[in-house]
């Protein structure tokens, strides 16, 4: 368990496994279904190999999570995951109580591997569960059933210390009420740690096809805004408490890792499309790795590593990603850190306007924090704040 009080960004390690069962209608992520299973052989050394790259760039620094994300990481067999972290403890030490973590779909076929993945070393999975009714579960492309699902956070409870699940809401024609219900079943089910995610319409998927031959239709932003507000009073009366735009958890249960992105910490990234953030010689740099799974493959056993891009951020750069991912958590920005980046200061005039009409609010101890006005508009503060 995190302590709740440390507040420093961490170092982490993203692992991306960007292979899937089956390609959700909705997701824009960099996954891939592959009829052949891939060699898991290669694809573990391979990974290996590329964390070796990435530790000549970032030596020595202390480990505080590890996050396999993807596509369907839960179709790595433990080997593989135990392949992974052992090449981890190889090269950086490893913090007393580290992370980490693993998504995973709640199939059956999925959840019999939990098990093995516990021995691997893995103490937190999430699981992508996104509905608790087989109607919208088939609505999102999802391969389980509800029941599946029930029974998957079931065994994860029993195996894994900490565990969480994903629900997706604003889904067409969902009511309040029935969203409310589907909330207060995942809370009784899952009492630590919940991601809550708007159903949204990302450009190049089959929904957003859908939507612009009028075949899908999602609810109208002042609905969509209801039930935001309606998940907030639902997750704070059960005590979890939000404290990322779309997370929601009990004190000391908050995701270490994804905390590490939103405090602009540090992180290596290794796998196909895995994209990371490293303090060098150079300044703070921005890495991505090639998106296609055999093109990355055969670039990292002929090369040692699948890097496609590597630039320095500007100083403007960092200061709004610092921005962007700050505001996301209720504990606001530390606006001490923004200031040491360097260049401009924020424009005050308009600081103050967005506090005067109360999107945004100064903390005791100076601290940037978005208000629940402010979060359900929060683009369009960052937007006002850096234009």
């Amino acid at each position: 368990m995190r302590n709740p009080d440390d507040t420093t960004p961490g170092f982490g390690i993203y692992v991306h496994w960007p292979f899937c069962a089956a390609k959700c209608p909705y997701c824009d992520f960099n996954s891939h279904v592959r009829h052949t299973p891939p060699d898991q052989a290669r694809y573990g050394a391979a990974l290996a190999r590329e964390l070796a790259f990435m530790a000549t760039l970032q030596p020595n620094r202390t480990v505080t999570s590890v996050f396999f994300g993807g596509g369907t990481p839960s179709l790595m067999e433990p080997q593989t995951v135990e392949r992974v972290l052992d090449a981890i403890g190889n090269h950086w030490p490893l913090q007393d109580g580290l992370e980490i973590s693993l998504e995973a779909n709640p199939t059956s076929v999925d959840a019999g591997r939990f098990e093995g993945y516990r021995r691997a070393g893995v103490n937190r999975v999430s699981l992508g569960v996104q509905a608790l009714n087989d109607r919208d579960l088939r609505f999102l492309g999802r391969l389980h059933t509800a029941d599946e699902a029930r029974a998957a956070i079931g065994l994860a409870r029993a195996v894994f210390p900490r565990m969480s699940f994903d629900l997706i809401y604003a889904r067409p024609d969902q009511e309040a009420a029935a969203w409310e219900a589907e909330l207060g079943e995942a809370i009784a089910l899952s009492a630590d740690h919940l991601s809550l995610y708007q159903l949204t319409i990302e450009e190049g998927t089959p929904f957003y096809d859908l939507e612009r031959r009028g075949k899908l239709s999602v609810p109208p932003s002042d609905h969509a805004a209801t039930l935001y507000e309606r998940t907030q009073a639902v997750t704070a009366s059960h005590g979890l408490k939000v404290y990322e735009v779309s997370n929601y958890a009990r004190p000391g249960f908050e995701s270490r890792h994804n905390l590490t992105y939103w405090r602009s910490g540090t992180w290596a990234a290794v796998g196909p499309g895995a994209h990371g953030r490293l303090e060098t010689n150079r300044g703070r740099e921005a890495f991505s790795m090639i998106r296609n799974p055999e093109a990355w493959l055969e670039s990292v056993e002929q090369g040692g590593h699948g890097l496609t891009e590597r630039s320095t951020l500007t100083v403007e750069e960092c200061r709004d990603e610092m921005l962007l991912m700050g505001l996301r958590l209720s504990e606001g920005l530390d606006l001490a850190r923004l200031e040491a980046i360097g260049g401009p200061p924020l424009n005050e005039a308009r600081l103050n306007v967005l506090m005067e009409e109360g999107f945004l609010k100064r903390s005791a101890d100076q601290r940037l924090v978005a208000t629940d006005t402010g979060r359900l508009v929060l683009n369009r503060v960052i937007e006002e704040l850096t234009a």
